[in-house]
């Protein structure tokens, strides 16, 4: 077994089956390969439509497992149990909304083997219209946050769409990563403590710590779409937990001292675009100014908090 597949999907249905077809559509030839999918509580009969998939001329027959969870975890959580689980000592995560295009995991296997200490490695990130997005940064940092109260972000902490080559960077995204398993083993793999959100940025940063390298690979592709920034029932608590999960690594990497200064600089840069949406004929103020009330105090009801009232209503959950 050379790459296993792991996906977490949370209703995503839809999107789900075009990942898989994708990763179909893409995989190498003669390649070792495992798909594991886990369904994290969904309501949309993701697994159930997977399986009904799976069982026709179109799937990938016994290289995919589903994995149904009941109860809502956190992504970090999911992802560190189909680490474990995998059998592949390269593990690439996807999330279900993200399609891989033909080469992806080729060169992304690639890189890792290219250089034995890369502990994980990071596809370009495209959008639904095949634009290249950000998919690399800088660690945050005190340093980071005061670029982007200048608005300087772009050029100084996206590493990202720089150069044509692979390039060592700080993170990368984990809508299509790739992970060596024993650098996840040796580091504790992800940490629950972040539900969602700078997840992986904290992976990156501990296996960073231990003498592993994160690279960014541009020829590895992935169509990113999003499924969560379209969904309009969870943009407040997708905020909360944003702002709540980048406090978390502040303090948790660089104390709380720093993590009041990056709060402050992170929601004056909101608080700017804020004055500036007021004054443009698209502008969305009040989402800006709300950005800025929780970059600066992100307290309230988030992801994690929309999971523990799902969870309340599986049976058998006190």
């Amino acid at each position: 077994m050379e790459l296993s597949f792991c996906i977490v999907n949370t209703n995503g249905r839809e999107l789900l089956l075009r990942c898989l077809a994708a990763i179909r559509d893409t995989v190498p030839n003669g390649l070792g390969y495992e798909v594991l999918v886990l369904d994290n509580g969904s309501e949309d009969d993701s697994a159930a439509a997977v399986r009904g998939w799976n069982n026709s001329p179109d799937g990938l027959g016994e290289a995919l497992e589903v994995i149904e969870r009941e109860r809502r975890y956190g992504k970090a959580e999911n992802d560190s149990l189909l680490l474990e689980r995998a059998r592949g000592e390269l593990c690439l995560l996807l999330n279900e909304d993200s399609e891989l295009r033909p080469g992806a995991a080729a060169e992304l296997m690639k890189s890792m083997r290219a250089d034995p200490r890369a502990g994980a490695a990071g596809a370009q990130l495209l959008n639904q219209s095949g634009d290249p997005t950000p998919s690399a940064w800088r660690l945050p940092g005190v340093g980071t946050a005061l670029i982007g109260a200048l608005f300087l972000h772009r050029i100084f902490v996206v590493q990202s769409g720089k150069e044509a080559g692979v390039r060592q960077v700080g993170w990368v995204q984990s809508a299509a990563m790739l992970v060596r398993k024993s650098a996840a083993a040796e580091v504790g793999y992800l940490d629950p403590s972040f539900f969602v959100y700078s997840d992986e940025t904290d992976l990156c940063k501990r296996l960073g710590d231990a003498g592993w390298s994160i690279l960014h690979v541009p020829a590895a592709q992935a169509v990113h779409n999003e499924q969560l920034s379209n969904d309009k029932h969870s943009a407040k608590p997708r905020a909360v937990e944003f702002h709540r999960n980048r406090d978390l690594y502040m303090r948790k990497h660089h104390g709380p001292v720093a993590a009041t200064f990056v709060r402050a600089l992170s929601a004056w840069s909101y608080a700017v675009r804020a004055l500036i949406a007021a004054v443009s004929p698209a502008g969305k103020p009040g989402w800006m100014w709300l950005q800025a009330k929780l970059a600066w105090k992100p307290e309230g009801e988030g992801i994690r908090e929309l999971a523990e009232q799902h969870n309340a209503t599986v049976p058998g959950t006190a």
